[in-house]
């Protein structure tokens, strides 16, 4: 050790010389959607990387060279394997090699909308097990606001370790689009903020080997509050938008003319759109751990609390649009036969996470409607212990439908196809605005009466 330099320090320096020469060894725990392509790109950087998952399907697909992932190419996993920067495992034992490891594991809500940091957990409990000195450990999964100090720190100091001294720990906080052509996990800015300023000073050259910007905060509080910002003020102005919707058809007004009108405003105003409800893990979820956490500090979180209703009642209001729309067919909902367009959560991905598709599909399925859909992203999906099988899209499918309802907008559904064949079309997403004549009868979210 460097004369005058402290145990602390000393520790510091090696890792850091170790990130910067290449030669720690990076674990990601986790290999989904987060973990997945974080993972690729620390191989790309040139470090070794040990992908940890409890799925031996999914670590057998990556070790033979395939990707389960949308937005990581197979041959870029193909690459790395043969290259051996990245191996797959089911050993727990294995993150005893690793000198950093970031924690990719899923954060979903029990099912009384509290958080479920079960997943986290296990994974705190695994990476404690193999825990050393000089080891770096980076939590991105979304999740509220004291998590990593509270729940985190405590298991790594059981070992006789200390944060910040012996061992590194940080907050970092994933901002993964799914099928975003311009950001991916490279280019996208990277919030850090550590336990312990050496903690953040260590996180945050390990992200700068492998990502263009990184931005260190004062803490890992912080970096765990800016993913709740940035999500509930996704989720507050969609619940805006689609509550404007619904004032625009009660209103007798076009809402997607009044959204496109306002968008030409140069300052001032950022462009949202309406739509059957919100999907995916981050959105409909991220608000509600602040939420909680606030709970348990005896305040309510006004503004996300109404969101979430809004957008939650969403589907519903579509329902009910297509029971009057079948109405006015003088057709029930009942014995309906019902073309669901889109069950994937957003446009161009094959992700249904929370997709509002699904509660769409079942209410009109509990009121008798006969559902079939049609994604070209989702062959089939598994639900409940069913297995939904999807549908050709055809002329004569859309022709002996009572009504086509669009949830999900991909771009390579021909609309005008399903303008000129569909009798009756009940259109969450302006879809049809991509259409000319139609002979069908279009139903949209809000419309002139």
């Amino acid at each position: 050790m460097t004369p005058g330099l402290t145990a602390t320090n000393g520790m510091k320096e090696q890792l850091l010389n170790r990130i910067k020469d290449r030669t720690a060894v990076v674990g990601v725990v986790g290999l989904g959607y987060v973990g997945l392509p974080l993972a690729m790109e620390f191989a790309k950087a040139g470090f070794k990387v040990v992908g940890y998952d409890v799925s031996e399907r999914a670590v057998q697909s990556l070790m033979a060279g395939h990707s389960h992932i949308q937005d990581v190419p197979t041959e870029d996993v193909a690459e790395q394997v043969r290259l051996g920067r990245f191996v797959a495992t089911t050993e727990e034992a294995r993150l005893r090699d690793c000198d950093a490891i970031s924690i990719a594991v899923p954060t979903p809500l029990s099912k009384s909308r509290d958080p479920d940091m079960s997943y986290v957990e296990a994974a705190t409990l695994a990476i404690a097990r193999n825990c050393r000195a000089g080891m770096l450990i980076v939590l991105e999964s979304t999740t509220y606001p004291g998590t990593t100090r509270e729940v985190l720190q405590p298991r790594i100091e059981e070992k006789g370790l200390v944060v910040g001294q012996d061992v590194f720990l940080a907050f970092s906080p994933e901002r993964v689009d799914p099928g975003n052509p311009t950001w991916h996990t490279k280019n996208t800015p990277k919030v850090v903020g550590g336990v312990t300023p050496n903690c953040t000073e260590v996180a945050s050259a390990l992200y700068s080997a492998c990502i263009d910007t990184v931005v260190p905060v004062a803490s890992a509080e912080v970096a765990e509050l800016v993913k709740l910002m940035e999500n509930t003020f996704r989720a507050v102005n969609i619940g805006l938008v689609n509550e404007m919707a619904i004032v625009c058809d009660k209103l007798g007004v076009d809402v997607w003319e009044v959204i496109n009108a306002a968008a030409t405003k140069p300052f001032g105003y950022m462009k949202f759109t309406p739509g059957p409800g919100i999907g995916g893990h981050c959105i409909p979820l991220d608000p509600l751990y602040l939420a909680w956490k606030m709970r348990t500090l005896n305040y309510r979180t006004r503004f996300i609390d109404l969101a979430s209703d809004i957008n939650s009642e969403m589907p519903e209001y579509v329902v009910r649009k297509v029971a009057r729309a079948l109405n006015d067919d003088q057709k029930s909902v009942k014995g309906a036969r019902v073309l669901v367009l889109g069950v994937a959560y957003k446009k161009d991905i094959d992700d249904m996470r929370e997709s509002p598709a699904l509660e769409v599909m079942r209410m009109l399925e509990e009121r008798g409607a006969i559902v079939v859909y049609h994604d070209p992203w989702v062959k089939s999906f598994r639900e409940h212990g069913v297995t939904h099988e999807g549908v050709a899209l055809t002329n004569e499918r859309l022709q002996q439908s009572d009504v086509v309802v669009i949830v999900t907008d991909h771009t390579s559904v021909d609309y005008q196809a399903v303008a000129d064949h569909a009798p009756l079309i009940m259109d969450a997403r302006n879809a049809m605005s991509r259409t000319t004549v139609s002979k069908a009868r279009v139903v949209p979210l809000s419309a002139p009466s």
